[in-house]
């Protein structure tokens, strides 16, 4: 049946918000133990966001790790607020996790629901993440934020925590920050990432080596890679006990190989693509050596140093898993990429190498999906590496999919790489998704509105991962500009620098820009541009709004208003991040005051929503109320939704139906198209609400 000609508002779309959190999970941070066990994480919007981990068993069953929602536990850390390496399965039957209420450690046996006890004391104020095993010592090394005195800044550690007894003793000290330890072959020599105020981890990190004593103590440290303009990360090492690790000292986050005795670092494949990713979170895995009984050829040959790596192609919506050979001192070569029908991924794939069952072959674990297959825990098993090679997206097994929604193709809107001009003549880049619907298509001669979305950080991309929010808004005859302005990673380091400085200019620039390009190829209706963003994608929607004359209606996500507040009364993570996107305060307070939209709500013309948790402690909620009161004050249309026990960004139902059907239901009744708001949600108010537009 052909679509039928349909006004916007009233497109019939299968992509409800019902649909979103009833059928969908957050799947991520794999793992891979030696007899065939799979365990990963998942967030479940059901249970009110809480984390989970789950594993598939060597029988093939798939179970839950952690107790049910009555225990009380929910596998979450909050090490830099952001989190991530909140579990560790050991390898001999347990599992060591953050429990998020008291950001204890805990041990629990690995088996379905058994019974978790704390390991770490109680009252600390300790948190942890980033667990990494030490068998030959009975010890778990991670890092440790220390939050016990409240009058002074929380104090970053790298930790070793006893398995018998809970002991918590420090390993190194004396930088701000501590990320990614890596313990060698046999336990001899331990890695990290380090780095300092004001720097952030894509600005300049160092990348430790320390030898370890007979007692566990580090001996020996010793920066062997970083520093200023030099971003590393992940390191890991390698069963010949080379050291590989990712760092943008040629402008792209490309791989390198430290050889320990010589001291000599080998660029493993050199290319204008990105293999690492902005560390907002901890325990990121974007590649991983091949273990050496894998690395032979069919016929048993000389063993080759291989890396199964994802990495993007900045042309292109999406990423892409490569074999590599690591080479000599000359560097590698691409053998090939993996035909695997898996192009994108939420929080870097988390890419697991080991052996097959029994010892033989090789397997591969995967958090990955497309722009129009939904993140899964994928898992391939085969014989040799030219069967790797060989391989084919039926190869691949689902253990666990994060959404079991089974939906007609008809209404997936697929994602477009588009590059475009923008201020300055420069270049920025989007992904362009156009309406997509089985059932409808546009009146004759009316054009899609735009939702131009923002991503956050705002030190961060736009992934081209199916997100059912976005089909929930492209089912329903609008078009999406998903913008990777200047200052988004994805690019290298000089575009991820366009950025420095220059938060709240280049950033409001480009999606203007962004809003514009379709508009004028005719594309999208130029009298219906709306825009978005959470966290800094929301400052830049506030910003847009305020500072230039573009859009229609907008809407913030938890979403900064005032920067200099911000500066103020932020976590230590991001204590310092302003100083290298705006200036160091408070010496640049006066610039503070003119990039804030808070400051020049008066020459907002468009209506605004503003969505917020009352528990956010990266953006305080006195943010979204101070915006919301100046809005009111220049008469337009807007509405503040406080949710109750939300933090930065929505986990729960409620929070997560609310702001999708909230915001759609806005723009409805702001741009003069039908929209309806189900009853059974937290109810929103739309003030300054015009009675013939209402």
């Amino acid at each position: 049946m052909a679509p039928k000609d349909t006004p916007i508002g009233l497109w019939e779309s299968p992509v409800t918000s019902e649909l979103i959190v009833s059928k969908t999970l957050g799947l991520g941070a794999p793992s891979l133990l030696p007899d065939g066990t799979v365990t990963w994480t998942e967030a479940r919007p059901s249970e009110g966001g809480r984390t989970v981990v789950a594993a598939r068993l060597p029988d093939g069953s798939v179970v839950d790790i952690t107790p049910p929602p009555a225990s009380g536990l929910n596998v979450r850390t909050r090490v830099h607020e952001y989190g991530g390496g909140e579990h560790l399965a050991l390898g001999d039957g347990r599992l060591v996790f953050s429990n998020f209420s008291d950001q204890r450690a805990y041990l629990q046996p690995l088996a379905p629901g058994a019974p978790a006890a704390p390991l770490t004391p109680a009252g600390a104020g300790l948190r942890f993440a980033d667990y990494r095993a030490d068998p030959a010592r009975g010890r778990v090394v991670a890092v440790c934020e220390d939050h016990s005195d409240a009058s002074r800044e929380a104090r970053n550690y790298l930790a070793a925590i006893d398995l018998a007894t809970g002991a918590v003793s420090t390993l190194a000290e004396g930088a701000d920050f501590y990320a990614g330890p890596a313990l060698s072959p046999g336990g001899a020599a331990l890695a990290w990432i380090e780095w300092d105020h004001p720097s952030m981890p894509w600005d300049a990190t160092r990348l430790v080596v320390a030898e370890l004593a007979a007692d566990g103590s580090l001996v020996d440290k010793s920066v062997v890679a970083g520093g200023p303009g030099e971003s590393v990360q992940q390191p890991r090492w390698d069963a010949e006990g080379g050291l590989y690790f990712v760092s943008d000292r040629t402008d792209w986050w490309n791989l390198y190989r430290l050889d320990p005795p010589s001291g000599a670092v080998t660029a493993v494949l050199p290319m204008a693509a990105e293999f690492g990713l902005p560390p907002w979170t901890l325990g990121l895995r974007t590649y991983a050596p091949l273990p050496r009984a894998q690395s032979r050829g069919q016929s048993g040959g000389q063993s080759r140093r291989l890396v199964l790596a994802a990495f993007n192609d900045p042309k292109a919506a999406g990423s892409q898993l490569g074999l590599i050979d690591a080479g000599g001192q000359s560097g590698g070569r691409l053998l090939g990429c993996l035909d695997c029908g898996l192009s994108a991924a939420r929080g870097g794939w988390g890419v697991r190498v080991g052996p097959g069952p029994g010892g033989g072959g090789l397997a591969v674990v995967v958090a990955a999906g497309s722009p129009t297959r939904a993140q899964a825990i994928m898992m391939l098993q085969v014989e040799s590496v030219e069967a790797l090679l060989a391989s084919g997206p039926g190869d691949w097994v689902t253990l666990k999919a994060s959404s079991d929604v089974q939906l007609d193709p008809g209404y997936l809107s697929a994602p477009r790489a588009i590059q475009f001009e923008t201020a300055g003549g420069a270049t920025s880049h989007m992904n362009f998704y156009p309406p997509a619907s089985r059932d409808c298509r546009h009146l004759p001669g009316q054009l899609p509105p735009l939702l131009v979305k923002i991503h956050g950080g705002p030190t961060s991309a736009a992934s081209s991962l199916l997100n059912w929010s976005y089909q929930c808004w492209t089912s329903r005859g609008f078009a999406i500009a998903d913008v990777n302005y200047g200052g988004s990673t994805g690019f290298g380091r000089k575009y991820r620098e366009r950025l420095k400085g220059q938060w709240g200019v280049v950033d409001v620039d480009d999606c203007c820009a962004a809003a514009r390009h379709p508009a004028a190829e005719g594309l999208v209706d130029p009298r219906r541009l709306t825009i978005d963003g959470g966290s800094a994608g929301g400052y830049t929607t506030l910003a847009a709004l305020a500072f230039r004359d573009v859009f229609h209606a907008g809407t913030s996500l938890y979403g900064v208003a005032d920067a200099e507040l911000l500066a103020k009364h932020t976590h230590k993570f991001e204590s310092r991040y302003l100083d290298g996107l705006i200036g160091p305060y408070p010496q640049a307070k006066a610039l503070y005051e003119e990039r804030s939209p808070i400051h020049s709500a008066d020459k907002i013309s468009a209506p605004c929503i503003l969505f917020q948790g009352d528990e956010d402690e990266v953006v305080p909620p006195e943010q979204a109320v101070a915006m919301h009161a100046a809005l009111l004050a220049r008469g337009l249309p807007t509405a503040l939704v406080l949710f109750k026990g939300e933090q930065h960004g929505f986990r729960g139902a409620g929070a997560i139906r609310a702001a999708l059907e909230g915001q759609l239901y806005f723009y409805g009744k702001v741009l003069g198209f039908p929209s309806s708001y189900p009853p059974d949600l937290q109810p929103i108010h739309i003030d300054n609400l015009q009675p013939s537009v209402a």
